[in-house]
């Protein structure tokens, strides 16, 4: 299949724009004029994504020449819902004031060094040891899991998803769950890969709803 990309607005043609077939996870980048040619047939949904433009998807028909027609990310909307997100490097360290005992209980080294050379601190043995100890690298692995949490909620947002994907509510919220990016995943990608990344799950979610869903909890009493 053949086509080209265009600028909604400006009609004029795009490059360096990357085209996504779903279907067989085969890809690649258009020319300079914003021309393209891609193995699909009808029925294949492709994406096209390309930095500073939000992602367009169209199902192959019988067409002979696809058009892709992009939309600024940049462009204003007419209504802005502000909501105040707190970064989560200013809640790690509130947390680790607050709970600076246990941390210092969880991290005491086993090795000093004094007068008659290195040895075992047997304060730090004793802890590492101890029920306090424990409790205290419980807590520590708490509120990392929590900090890692926090990172992914910062960006991958119901504003976000529901702009990009058109969802609301329920069907948001079991979007959000069943394809909630990894904490790697979030570090290293860009606004960019992740608005593809959503793009993408969302015509898989389409296909399946239910594709990623837990199992329901079964009753203690069942055997």
């Amino acid at each position: 299949m053949e086509g080209i990309v265009l600028d909604i607005e400006t009609k004029q043609r795009i490059s360096r724009v990357f085209i996504y077939n779903t279907q067989n996870d085969e890809g690649g980048y258009n020319n300079t004029k914003g021309e393209f040619s891609i193995t699909a047939k009808p029925g294949d949904i492709l994406i096209a994504a390309s930095e500073g433009y939000f992602p367009d998807t169209i199902q192959v028909t019988g067409r002979r020449t696809l058009i892709f027609q992009l939309r600024r990310s940049s462009i204003r909307i007419p209504e802005v819902s502000i909501i105040l997100r707190r970064n989560p490097e200013e809640v790690r360290k509130e947390k680790q004031e607050e709970y600076s005992t246990a941390y210092t209980k969880g991290r005491s080294p086993l090795l000093t060094v004094g007068p008659s050379g290195a040895g075992l601190s047997i304060d730090a043995l004793y802890k590492l040891i101890s029920r306090e100890g424990k409790n205290a690298r419980r807590l520590q692995e708490i509120l990392e899991r929590d900090y890692r949490e926090s990172v992914i909620d910062y960006r991958f947002t119901p504003e976000l998803v529901g702009r990009t994907t058109g969802l609301e509510g329920e069907q948001l919220r079991d979007f959000m769950l069943q394809y909630r990016p990894t904490y790697y995943f979030i570090l290293s990608s860009s606004e960019y890969d992740l608005v593809f990344y959503i793009r993408k799950s969302f015509v898989q979610y389409q296909r399946n709803p239910h594709a990623r869903q837990l199992p329901p909890l079964k009753n203690g009493t069942d055997q």
